[in-house]
């Protein structure tokens, strides 16, 4: 048998779909499944945890892992597969933010590499600087503002979807993301010149 001729007709499946046959015992459709969620799955969870990459792939990990534990006893129709590993992804970073909070760490921001001479340096050097100043305010937002607007305005979800993930109605979703964009709003707006934006 090929596992390479069972992953096409596979990827046109479900979530919930794929999910059953792993827990059937079906090792390509765990595959699929993990190739299909773990990189929104990582995206958000870098973004929540302040684009610490290694800590974000840690997260990926046990969440990936709690899903496949939970695929025998998966209740289809119940919530969507991404919707519940959101949820999880969201409890797990807030859990490691408040250890990091705890032991009073404090972030290093990510250093940009040495720029070069090609083209493009300053340019690349002001996204980085751009990227760093939006990582940075949004780590300072209370965890459901931050997550809330990273779910709505970076992963892209609607505001049902949202309410899913964080277990809260849809005003309150509407709420908790209007009051983060004026706290971003509000902590960028006096970097617009020292991140490029005079002219925009």
């Amino acid at each position: 048998m090929s596992m390479a001729r069972d992953i096409p007709a596979e990827t046109t499946m479900t979530d919930e779909a794929l999910l059953a046959l792993y827990a059937a015992g079906d090792p390509v459709a765990a595959r699929t499944l993990t190739l299909r969620l773990a990189p929104r799955v990582l995206g958000f969870a870098a973004r929540l945890l302040g684009g610490d990459r290694a800590e974000a792939e840690d997260v990926t990990q046990e969440a990936l892992l709690r899903l496949w534990r939970a695929a025998p006893g998966w209740r289809a129709g119940e919530a969507k597969v991404s919707t519940w590993l959101y949820r999880v992804v969201s409890n797990l970073a807030t859990d490691r933010l408040r250890a990091r909070s705890r032991h009073r760490q404090g972030a290093l921001d990510d250093a940009p590499e040495v720029a070069d001479d090609a083209p493009g340096a300053v340019a690349q050097m002001i996204e980085a600087d751009r990227q760093g100043a939006l990582a940075r305010a949004l780590a300072a937002l209370p965890d459901r503002q931050r997550e809330a607007v990273v779910l709505r305005h970076l992963e892209g979800l609607s505001n049902p979807e949202i309410g899913a993930v964080l277990g809260v109605g849809v005003e309150a979703v509407e709420s908790l993301v209007a009051r983060g964009k004026r706290a971003l709003a509000q902590a960028l707006a006096g970097q617009r010149e020292a991140l490029g934006y005079e002219g925009d």
